[in-house]
């Protein structure tokens, strides 16, 4: 028996695919409300809309943390709190440590190394670290470098673009009106502040958040276009991984159908955002759900670890790609 088309995807097809308008929140909505029978034709225009607006080619990237731990925030879903008693302890890494995680990304093929720290904002001694490990890093791989060091003082973004940061990770994590449910210790409005700021110095965007915290299906709408209004270059897809000691350490993990809707939906409502692959896609999909998520609108992976969590190894990320004969971005032509 077949199954007829629901209105909102022929209205995806004649604005998102055809003409590269997003979905509103509205519209957004109505789709993450499709059901199961809709997935795949969901699905596979949520690939056409990639491929039409987004390219065919997939970024690769590698992240390490160069301060795990100890964050005075309280991030509900944070392992790196200092507030909660989950077992991540405050630690730095060397700069010969970043060197080295550096070359072993770029040999992945990534084209980009993120730089990533546990705080509410850098001081002193963590702009310093973050310049020289540039410096070193530069000095052996060809890669472009991105940083995530939380929120930020104009003059602060205005160092970053000068030691040549190509990208800011920064992520909304939720949407605005679940946020004070998730983070008490800052705003949803001071992380905005620094997105507008790092894209007003020139570096690119990178702003997403995670999937299946407890927020309603209204606000999974509302978040989307949260990150539309935002127009970020990238945005990382993250999906709820509950962590030991947190206070979201029982909530439940997103089921698959509904993460998969979710990538899609994104994807029709941010259509030519690179969609990134990022935590805890191993737990919620493994990787037939993985693969399934590649083809219906997912444009770039995060390969190897998390901060705190432990990925896929990026060779079989690599050769999922190999297999989709999905193109990697490259950086020059020795990659």
């Amino acid at each position: 028996m077949s199954v007829s088309t629901p209105p909102i995807l022929d209205i995806a097809r004649e604005q998102v695919l055809g003409r590269g308008i997003g979905l509103d929140q509205a519209q957004t909505l109505e789709v993450l409300r499709l059901g199961d029978e809709h997935l795949d034709a969901l699905l596979t225009l949520g690939h056409e809309v990639r491929l039409r607006w987004a390219g065919e080619e997939i970024e690769v990237e590698g992240i390490v943390s160069l301060k795990t731990g100890g964050c005075p925030e309280d991030c509900h879903f944070c392992s790196q709190s200092g507030l909660f008693t989950s077992p991540v302890r405050s630690a730095w890494i060397d700069i010969d440590a970043l060197v080295e995680s550096a070359k072993q990304t770029a040999k992945t093929g990534a084209t980009e190394f993120c730089i990533v720290a546990a705080v509410r904002g850098p001081d002193e001694r963590l702009l310093s670290q973050v310049a020289a490990g540039i410096e070193a890093i530069r000095a052996e791989v060809d890669i472009q470098i991105a940083a995530s060091l939380g929120m930020l003082t104009q003059d602060q973004v205005t160092r970053l673009a000068e030691m040549g940061v190509h990208r800011y990770n920064h992520n909304l994590e939720t949407a605005r009106s679940f946020f004070p449910q998730v983070v008490t210790t800052h705003t949803w409005e001071e992380r905005v502040s620094t997105v507008k700021m790092v894209r007003e110095a020139g570096m690119e965007v990178c702003c997403g958040g995670i999937l299946g915290m407890g927020e309603t299906l209204e606000q999974r709408a509302e978040f989307a276009a949260d990150l539309a209004a935002v127009n970020p270059h990238e945005v990382p897809l993250n999906f709820f991984d509950p962590r030991p000691g947190t206070p979201f350490a029982d909530r439940e993990v997103l089921p698959p159908a509904d993460a998969l809707r979710a990538i899609a939906a994104f994807r029709l409502a941010l259509p030519t955002a690179m969609l990134r692959y990022a935590g805890g896609r191993e737990i919620t999909l493994g990787d037939l759900g993985a693969e399934r998520g590649m083809l219906g609108g997912i444009n770039a992976v995060i390969v190897g670890n998390y901060l705190t969590t432990l990925g896929r190894p990026a060779e079989d990320d690599l050769d999922l790609l190999h297999e989709l004969q999905m193109p990697l971005k490259a950086l020059n032509a020795t990659l």
